[in-house]
């Protein structure tokens, strides 16, 4: 088992867990960690399941997904939190990032989506999909911007009005050229091996560079940088 990526799987229906056991148990680079029906026994889970990723439904009774997640991220921060959903509105995804979530994956996408993105996130190489970013810039719009609809080009947004609260605003601080150059890659939806293949270096010198923009600009995932690119302008509409 060494080399798979550990997953804790949390929802209040027992077919819904199957379900994702099943799309877990089709890549050979995923194990099921356990399984847990509400928030509050994923929490009591942690400790013995040891998981890399919690896939989580969003709507639970008792301590739902969103609540679940800021627990788990503020006592695990390592661990990844993937939000599952039946709902594309943008306002659940914010909350979602906002509470420390790395991804958020709708529930009738195919198993294959499924495996992919999962993987893409438990190996930290997961990028802002053109349906969420269209919806993130739908929500900019709805917050005072022009609007935006399908097939639009992306247009610069305003502050305090994406993943983070305007309190928890990241802190502008000085970017090395390459690490700026990554910044623009990573923002407009290139993953880490694209981004290598793009400057020509090595697929780990992008993973360390990203981790070091995301501790300068105080971020806690890919979303919210390509969010604050838009927002500093990083980003040419």
């Amino acid at each position: 088992m060494e080399g798979r990526w550990r997953i804790l799987l949390v929802d209040d229906h027992r077919h819904a867990r199957q379900g994702m056991r099943e799309i877990v148990d089709g890549c050979p680079d995923f194990e099921v960690a356990g399984e847990a029906a509400s928030g509050e026994e994923a929490i009591a889970l942690m400790p013995d399941a040891v998981p890399d990723v919690v896939l989580m439904d969003i709507n639970m009774p008792g301590m739902g997904g969103l609540a679940a997640a800021k627990a788990i991220k503020e006592a695990y921060p390592s661990v990844k939190v993937v939000i599952a959903t039946v709902s594309d509105d943008p306002a659940h995804l914010f909350e979602a990032l906002k509470k420390g979530a790395q991804g958020y994956l709708l529930k009738n996408l195919n198993p294959a989506a499924w495996r992919e993105y999962l993987r893409a996130v438990a190996s930290d190489d997961a990028p802002l999909s053109p349906d969420i970013a269209l919806s993130i810039l739908r929500e900019f719009a709805g917050r005072g911007a022009a609007p935006v609809a399908a097939g639009d080009p992306p247009v610069p947004v305003r502050r305090g009005a994406a993943a983070q609260s305007a309190d928890d605003e990241p802190l502008r601080e000085d970017l090395t050229p390459r690490e700026k150059e990554i910044l623009l890659e990573v923002a407009r939806g290139l993953t880490n091996r694209d981004v290598a293949a793009a400057l020509g270096v090595s697929e780990h010198t992008v993973k360390n560079h990203l981790k070091n923009i995301l501790q300068k600009l105080h971020l806690g995932n890919r979303v919210q940088l390509t969010r604050y690119a838009y927002e500093q302008g990083i980003v040419d509409p």
